[in-house]
């Protein structure tokens, strides 16, 4: 048998093969793999030991609604229940029809409803509102199942995303009369807020950032100067400077009975930080497109407008997705800080919380529940994030 037809010898190998070659290929590499993995034995069981037997994760159980809801009322609960069946629909029909990221953030969705209804066994908040979330958790998969074989349109599903915004706000916030009672957004807290404050600051962050990016680029001498002294105040100052002034100063400048909810106030100073470093990004990304790019649009005719909606953007929005996602993952981490203006989101809930005699010496079983909510939806954000940039190639020509 010549060279030429000798088979390809085979890239897979056998798992002994394999750890040889990758865990003890020399004795400094088999000394440091055997004491790295003593030191997660170690840790394992230590940690294990702790939380099963020493423990005390009553604390949270016995304390989920708060550190769900904060103190929203619980006879209307309900309609978190809806709203939070409402985005599972959604979620699940976006997941069947766009895949990818989308589909990801649905399986995460539904996982952690999954979570919750594990740990609400434990809790006195009764079967319901288990079997409530455990429904939601199937509801994501049976809308997959429906987007994916009725191929739904993507124009009816994106407005019925536009949609369930003001619904959602009307199911939370109530409506005034019926069965929506206002619910002041005073007694919202927990999860909900925290979510609430991310979510919104997102979506509202990302346009206006776009906006100032371009704005900062453009030829106008007032759109420049206002965009870029936008810009530079505003990352020159903390988040929580913003906060304290909209809190505080906001109220002072207002007119008359104008008055600001203070969670609306959050919203605006968290929204309006995060928009000038979207600004940045984007300006980074704008910044790295070629001028072929900007002459081949005027050579067919597109005005600025055109150019910048069909050439530019798209291309500059790719390339920032690892860095605007940073972004978005440290502002669902910066929700934290709205504790100091009296607003108690999850964190704050848990700092209530340990301020109960009954739960004296429990700060650890606290922060580790906390830290664990974060770190999955931080988690779900980042996997998502990888999703979406195989799925558009960055990183690759």
């Amino acid at each position: 048998m010549t060279a030429e037809t000798l088979p390809p010898p085979s890239t897979s190998i056998g798992p002994a093969a394999w750890l040889r070659r990758n865990l003890f290929s020399s004795i400094g590499s088999s000394v440091a793999t055997v004491v790295i993995l003593a030191l997660v034995a170690y840790l394992a069981v230590t940690v294990g030991g702790w939380a099963i037997g020493e423990a005390r994760w009553a604390v949270v159980t016995s304390n989920l609604r708060l550190f769900l809801i904060g103190q929203y009322p619980v006879e209307q609960a309900w309609r978190l229940w809806l709203e939070l069946a409402l985005l599972s629909v959604l979620a699940g029909v976006s997941g069947g029809v766009y895949g990818q990221t989308t589909r990801t953030l649905a399986v995460s969705l539904s996982a952690m409803q999954l979570l919750l209804a594990v740990l609400m066994v434990a809790s006195p908040l009764g079967p319901i509102i288990i079997g409530g979330l455990l429904a939601n958790a199937l509801a994501v998969w049976g809308a997959y199942a429906l987007g994916r074989a009725f191929a739904v349109p993507r124009t009816p599903l994106l407005i019925a995303w536009v949609l369930s915004i003001p619904v959602s706000f009307a199911l939370i916030g109530g409506i005034g009369f019926g069965p929506l009672p206002t619910v002041q957004s005073s007694v919202w807290g927990g999860l909900l807020l925290t979510m609430l404050l991310a979510v919104v600051g997102i979506l509202l962050a990302f346009p206006l950032g776009v906006l100032l990016a371009l704005g900062r680029r453009s030829s106008l001498p007032a759109a420049r100067v206002l965009s870029t002294a936008y810009i530079e105040l505003v990352r020159g100052v903390p988040l929580i400077t913003l906060l304290f002034m909209a809190d505080i100063m906001l109220p002072l400048l207002l007119p008359g009975e104008w008055r600001i909810d203070r969670v609306a106030r959050a919203m605006g100073g968290i929204t309006l930080f995060s928009a000038a470093y979207v600004a940045e990004n984007v300006r980074g990304g704008l910044q790295a497109i070629p001028s072929g790019q900007y002459e081949a649009a005027h050579a067919l005719g597109l005005n600025g407008f055109q150019t910048n909606l069909f050439i530019v953007l798209p291309q500059a929005l790719r390339s920032v997705i690892p860095a605007n996602v940073g972004l978005f993952i440290s502002l669902l981490k910066d929700t934290t800080l709205v504790t100091i203006v009296g607003l108690l989101e999850i964190l704050g809930i848990g700092r209530a919380i340990l301020a109960q005699p009954e739960s004296l010496g429990a700060n650890l079983e606290v922060y580790v529940f906390v830290a664990g909510v974060f770190f999955v939806l931080c988690y779900a954000m980042s996997q998502a994030s990888y999703r979406l940039e195989r799925a558009m190639g960055v990183g690759s020509r």
